[in-house]
């Protein structure tokens, strides 16, 4: 194991962290002090931003899939989540890339408002394929990069993540998020997630609770209310995330 600090393979030293939101982005960029690309890395015309600094040995990405040129709200959901995390693992090659966003949370598996979770396990909810394998395909379960020593240091939750392109949720996705035994939902992860592993890249998830899906309020007006308080706590998470992996490897993780 390469001793920390010392520039090589070993030592992790690019990260990629995919936001959806410039809500959730903008506290991180601010902290780290971090700049937008003046040059994009990305294909002409998209909207994806990238904001990039270094902070001790770690060269730092931000990526915001932007706001929609027609409708100029941010570009959430898994095709954008897909084609930005594509592009920024094809352009910046980064070590590991980091899922951070805002999720609903199951009172049921224990997630209140606030709460920060570190991510096991993601899948899919709305990918119904009724026909045998087809099925597995469409849930498209697959494991969190393993990081029990980040998880033993910081005080976060571990839970599954099922991930959808609607924020309500439908009795069959109540159905499919129950299989997949999920703690908390959202709009990407599961698709990040997929294309990490299409291109082999380790990929962690945190995700912090804005609204409890199965409580009594609406959840766009819980998420609204509560969205930035709860960022300020995802904020903190990913900060103390990124201090962790500072001069480790990934095996160290």
């Amino acid at each position: 194991m390469a001793p920390c600090g010392e520039k090589s393979q070993e030592v992790i030293s690019s990260i990629a962290i995919i936001i959806a939101m410039q809500t959730e982005a903008l506290p991180l960029v601010n902290r780290f002090e971090l700049k937008e690309d003046e040059e994009s890395v990305f294909p002409e015309g998209v909207p994806w931003i990238r904001y990039h600094g270094t902070y001790k040995d770690l060269q730092i990405n931000i990526i915001w899939p932007g706001k929609d040129a027609t409708l100029g709200v941010d570009s959430v959901g898994t095709v954008s989540a897909s084609l930005a995390t594509y592009a920024t693992i094809q352009a910046l090659k980064p070590d590991l890339i980091i899922n951070a966003g805002t999720a609903g949370g199951f009172k049921s598996k224990g997630a209140s408002i606030g709460d920060v979770f570190l991510i096991s396990d993601v899948a899919f909810h709305d990918r119904r394929i009724p026909i045998p394998v087809f099925d597995l395909y469409g849930v498209g379960l697959r494991p969190a990069f393993s990081t029990p020593n980040l998880l033993k240091e910081l005080n976060l939750k571990v839970g599954k993540l099922s991930t959808g392109d609607s924020l309500d949720m439908s009795p069959q996705d109540e159905t499919s998020i129950i299989a997949n035994d999920a703690a908390v939902k959202d709009m990407e992860g599961a698709a990040v997630a997929y294309v990490a592993n299409l291109l082999k890249v380790p990929a962690i998830f945190v995700k912090a609770v804005t609204d409890i899906v199965d409580g009594d309020k609406p959840t766009a007006e819980e998420f609204m209310q509560n969205l930035v308080a709860v960022t300020a706590a995802l904020d903190q998470a990913v900060t103390q995330v990124l201090h962790f992996i500072n001069g480790k490897s990934l095996s160290e993780l």
